[in-house]
């Protein structure tokens, strides 16, 4: 196929995209937007940058011939700086297939749809909100509850009941926030390929190397420090600063006395604070705005706030005993 070809195509494709539409650049995950098709060229533009960013057709023909001449996928890796969205662009040809997870890019034999770009296109439903069926919004939404209902900006006008039922919904909300967090964590470890920080509508992750050093035997480690003349005895106490002070004066590395073990962890970059006051006050917004009918739901909450406290309070002068049947 010739690229006259493969390029008529991609732009027939591009327009047909909806213009909500979010895609993603293939390792840095960088969310952009396709604002205008043009013959020679595609405009773009990233989310978190009003900047108009052209895609030139010479260089999409580049592009191609380097796909067509790998002899295997190609390396994303090798593009140059600011080039990802050309691949991303590319792979919305049926023929072309992009692995973001492996941050390849190869022609295909069959008709493959892009997985940067429908996976991440912005959609409004207005449908009916469904709740969640995980621990954490449980309890989060009973914590949202007891905020309401209390001023926790003075803790210490507030009875010890109240207290414990905050430290109590406070303690679940993170136990369950940590524990879906690392399954998050875990899916992202095998989404991100680089070091550079990937963006998201609040904020910003990036994968991050972290080493945990455990030491060898003491006998090997102490073998090994007396053939560089270091005193046993300087070490004997098992004490890692005074260990790593003897490392400095002799020519062994940490790998010759510590077991070094490497772990790969997500971190949090940085958290956009104005998006998510944005957010909040957009979801303030749309429940001012709700229907000003809701006798019936309000009974319901009513209802539910009274099981709560049935279920939640504890009378400790309560007693419990039966009735005698005798004279």
């Amino acid at each position: 196929m010739s690229f006259r070809v493969t390029w008529d195509n991609l732009l027939d494709n591009a327009e047909e995209l909806p213009a909500d539409a979010t895609l993603l650049t293939p390792l840095s995950q960088k969310p952009f937007h396709i604002t205008d098709v043009q013959q020679h060229r595609v405009l773009i533009e990233y989310q978190a940058d009003s900047e108009t960013v052209p895609l030139q057709r010479e260089q999409f023909e580049t592009l191609f011939e380097r796909v067509a001449d790998a002899t295997g996928p190609f390396d994303l890796d090798r593009l140059p700086p600011g080039a990802e969205p050309y691949a991303t662009v590319m792979s919305l040809h049926p023929r072309f297939t992009i692995d973001d997870r492996d941050g390849t890019l190869s022609k295909s034999e069959t008709p493959t749809a892009s997985p940067l770009v429908d996976a991440h296109t912005v959609e409004h439903d207005d449908g009916p909100r469904e709740e969640p069926d995980i621990p954490v919004y449980a309890d989060a939404l009973l914590l949202i509850d007891a905020l309401e209902q209390h001023d926790v900006t003075s803790l210490t006008e507030l009875d010890v009941p109240t207290l414990v039922n905050l430290y109590t919904l406070l303690s679940d909300v993170q136990r369950n926030a940590n524990d879906l967090r690392q399954e998050v964590r875990g899916v992202l470890l095998d989404r991100l390929h680089h070091d550079q920080p990937v963006s998201g509508q609040y904020g910003s992750v990036q994968r991050t190397v972290r080493q945990n050093r455990t030491l060898k035997d003491d006998e090997r480690v102490l073998e090994r420090l007396e053939a560089e003349g270091i005193d046993a005895e300087r070490v004997m106490s098992v004490d890692t600063s005074k260990l790593d002070d003897a490392l400095e004066v002799t020519s062994l590395s940490e790998s010759d006395v510590y077991d070094i073990e490497e772990s790969e962890y997500v971190r949090k970059a940085d958290v956009d604070e104005d998006m998510k006051e944005t957010r909040l006050q957009g979801l303030k917004d749309q429940l001012a705005g709700a229907d000003e009918d809701t006798t019936e739901l309000q009974a319901e909450i009513e209802e539910l706030e009274e099981r709560i406290t049935e279920l939640t309070s504890f009378d400790s002068g309560t007693s419990f005993h039966t009735r005698s049947t005798g004279g």
